[in-house]
């Protein structure tokens, strides 16, 4: 699902900044992997190349068997929109928008017509126990359920990837288990998933965790997730 090799990222300022220095990863379909490392160690940069938000400067990625290099704006929209679902620490719902019309957004652009869009994204939220949270504005909502609802349109376009970044870094421990479980719940279904996070109890949820330093895979860890205590692991 995902190759990168040799990549290289380096950002020009006033100091120039290498960011990542030949990086070298395959993620299988299927596998959930998670991404550790300090801050400043290239593990955001990493994952916004994979998400097609970045441009790399060296190197090759392959997306589903596509090259992805030097794309204009709309190609990269399209790559994204069609096998990407995204995830974010900070939730990125639309503040004036209801979690159905959240979730239902990234219908719209696909060209999805009102009322299709609106079934499907109830069927989402229906799917994570917030039916009768539909109408209410992300102000109304808890954390746990404001970060179901950006999990509800991560997959509302049936992706093929999901990129989660620090999915559980707003949330107590108890809601991070919840979470987790669902994200482990959808990547049972088959969705390739790569998370950020810079918790050991999260990292040890997912079956691959890549550890980076100084933006180099220092090494790569397999691990067995259903051997985890989900309450003990996260705090």
């Amino acid at each position: 699902m995902i190759k990168l090799e040799n990549i290289n990222k380096t950002y020009f300022g006033a100091q120039p900044l290498h960011v990542l220095k030949g990086i070298n990863l395959n993620v299988e379909e299927g596998e959930l992997v998670s991404i550790m490392g300090a801050s400043g160690s290239g593990k955001s940069t990493l994952l916004n190349i994979i998400g097609i938000l970045d441009n790399y400067d060296d190197g090759d990625y392959y997306l589903a068997g596509k090259l992805v290099k030097n794309l204009s704006e709309n190609q990269a929209a399209e790559f994204r929109n069609k096998l990407i679902g995204f995830i974010f620490q900070s939730f990125n719902l639309i503040p004036f928008k209801t979690a159905l019309e959240n979730v239902a957004l990234p219908l719209f652009y696909q060209g999805v017509n009102r009322k299709k869009r609106n079934m499907m994204a109830m069927e989402y939220l229906e799917r994570f126990g917030l039916k009768n949270w539909a109408d209410h504005y992300p102000n109304e909502l808890s954390g746990g359920q404001k970060q179901r609802v950006s999990i509800a349109r991560a997959l509302v376009t049936s992706p093929k990837l999901i990129l989660a970044d620090e999915p559980t870094g707003a949330l107590d421990s108890k809601t991070s288990a919840e979470v987790m479980q669902i994200l482990r719940e959808v990547n049972a279904t088959g969705i390739t998933m790569v998370v950020v996070t810079h918790e050991r109890g999260i990292a040890n949820l997912t079956r691959k965790i890549v550890h980076l330093k100084d933006g180099l895979i220092e090494s790569i860890e397999e691990n067995d997730p259903d051997k985890m205590d989900f309450t003990k692991e996260i705090k």
